[in-house]
């Protein structure tokens, strides 16, 4: 290895000298009011000749020189700000995946359990779904070829592939005699946006937004169209967790909601490219129902730009937690080695002019994420408050910058259970997806109708001795008096998977969100987004 290393550093720094070179001649184009850049380029190029020269002929140990560089390169990055970063060539392709909204494969949301692949949830519309495939088969072989005690790594590899060809599979599923085989034809998979989309009650919408993709705009307004269908007449627009995504599909979620010919969203940067104007296209908005927006410490960017736009233009109510505070906008360049870097272009402003950037110390990444999750977050928000600079809504009220969206109702998130009831949720063995699955095959008779199964079907001291039952068939410690104690939770945490493995995840979540205590508190204040609906009519 040393050897290796002693042959390959040389080989290094000739291409980085060769790059250095490159910026030194384009220098006098790309900064000609800073004189000093060159000088420094080529100080801080011998510091760096210098250190790979002592390394290679010092450190006692082997070297690993592409994990040293991607270090530097991390390094480099994390000087800048805490969003500009270098994203290696072996993770760039997940991240495509991820934003290009699809891939292709069979289609199936999983999990390794007691050794077996085990499905969760089809995806709706995929190759598996087509087929077929429920929650809680196993795919015990792939091609013939024992899948028993298969790592996840290695699933990816055999059931991903080209559009158009062909895997087979074996399934054993619950209440069948015999495995059986099928035969599905890789296609693209989706991946959505939108987690759900349910009605929580006759007149309450629900859509929740994973990231902004480049299909979410398209997913967004499907969700509304069928929530417009069951009769909705307002909505909650949860956004907690949604970390963000591309700046076009916020402005274009954001224009779903608002009628007027208002600005949406814009940025500043030093190029030209980077300064920015979203303008909402009234056409496109709708103002059929009351709005709240669902924010935590986990929404960021993109879910900033929304409820921002939302509040600023007094479209509807923001509930929740303050928002996470990222108001710097990124660029994500190419590299020839397959990675890339993503680069702060530029800072976003809400309509009303405010920048939702959280203050940070360049290089002190680690604090700049910790302050998230500190216990008394709100409180010392809450006490700065009067620090912040202050804007005004449309209407006239008096909004914060500064860090983050503050929601005009604080709801903070409430626990609803014991660390007890924590380990059964978190168990590996996913016990209560398995029992749900397994009482949805035995009692097909029961689920004919959701809304009778959302109204009357409770969990029976039967069904939830059973589920004790397979608890200790699976050998999963608990304390029963412990479990006792969040029954009302349990309850409901089995009766939402039972909901999911009969009608999907859509009924799943709007059985959930019965115990989510920010989303029944937000619908308390419904009479307050109605009446900024008033003011648009």
């Amino acid at each position: 290895m040393i050897k290796n290393f002693r042959r390959i550093w040389p080989l290094c720094l000739s291409a980085l000298f060769g790059f250095i070179i490159g910026v030194f001649l384009l220098t006098p184009t790309l900064y000609p009011n800073n004189e000093n850049i060159y000088r420094i380029l080529r100080d801080k190029t011998k510091v760096l000749q210098q250190i790979i020269s002592y390394v290679n002929h010092f450190y006692f140990g082997t070297v690993d020189m592409e994990k040293i560089m991607d270090g530097a390169f991390h390094g480099l990055m994390e000087e800048l700000d805490p969003h500009s970063v270098y994203i290696p060539a072996k993770e760039q392709n997940n991240i495509d995946e991820l934003f290009r909204g699809n891939f292709q494969g069979i289609g199936i949301e999983f999990d390794i359990l007691n050794g077996y692949i085990t499905v969760i949830s089809p995806v709706p519309d995929s190759p598996s779904d087509i087929v077929g495939l429920m929650p809680g088969d196993k795919i015990i072989a792939i091609n013939s070829e024992d899948a028993y005690k298969i790592t996840k790594e290695e699933v990816f590899k055999k059931l991903r592939g080209r559009k158009g060809t062909a895997v087979d599979v074996t399934i054993s599923r619950i209440g069948s005699g015999k495995p059986f085989d099928v035969t599905i034809i890789r296609d693209d998979i989706p991946i959505y946006s939108v987690g759900a989309a349910t009605m929580i009650d006759d007149i309450t919408g629900y859509v929740s937004l994973r990231r902004f993709s480049a299909t979410t705009e398209k997913e967004v307004s499907m969700a509304l169209d069928k929530l417009n269908t069951a009769g909705m007449k307002r909505l909650i627009f949860d956004l907690r967790g949604n970390s963000g995504g591309y700046l076009e599909q916020a402005a274009a979620i954001s224009n779903q909601f608002i009628t007027t010919k208002d600005t949406l969203v814009f940025t500043k940067g030093k190029i030209r490219e980077s300064n920015q104007v979203f303008i909402a296209k009234p056409e496109k908005g709708r103002d059929g129902f009351s709005l709240i927006v669902l924010i935590n410490r986990g929404s960021a960017s993109a879910s900033e730009i929304v409820s921002g736009a939302v509040q600023d233009l007094d479209r509807g109510l923001v509930a929740g937690e303050t928002s996470f505070g990222k108001g710097l906008v990124q660029r994500q360049l190419p590299l020839d080695s397959g990675g890339a870097v993503r680069v702060t272009i530029a800072r976003y402003y809400t309509p009303s002019g405010r920048l939702i950037q959280r203050p940070y110390e360049d290089g002190k990444n680690l604090a700049y994420y910790r302050e998230l999750y500190a216990v008394d977050r709100e409180s010392k928000i809450d006490s700065l408050k009067e620090l912040r600079p202050k804007y005004k809504t449309r209407a006239g009220r008096t909004i914060y910058g500064g860090g983050g969206i503050t929601p005009d109702i604080y709801i903070p998130y409430r626990q609803q259970f014991t660390s007890e009831t924590g380990n059964i949720l978190r168990n590996p063995k996913r016990p209560i997806f398995n029992f749900a699955s397994e009482y949805v095959s035995k009692h097909k008779n029961e689920f004919n109708s959701f809304d009778v199964f959302r109204d009357s079907w409770t969990v029976s001291d039967r069904v939830f001795k059973d589920f004790l039952h397979l608890l200790e068939q699976d050998s999963i410690e608990f304390v029963e008096d412990s479990l006792l104690a969040d029954l009302a939770f349990i309850h409901n945490q089995i009766k939402g998977e039972i909901a999911g493995a009969a009608w999907g995840k859509d009924k799943s979540a709007s059985i959930r969100l019965q115990m989510d205590n920010q989303v029944q508190e937000s619908i308390k204040h419904f009479h307050e987004a109605d009446a900024f609906l008033e003011t648009l009519n």
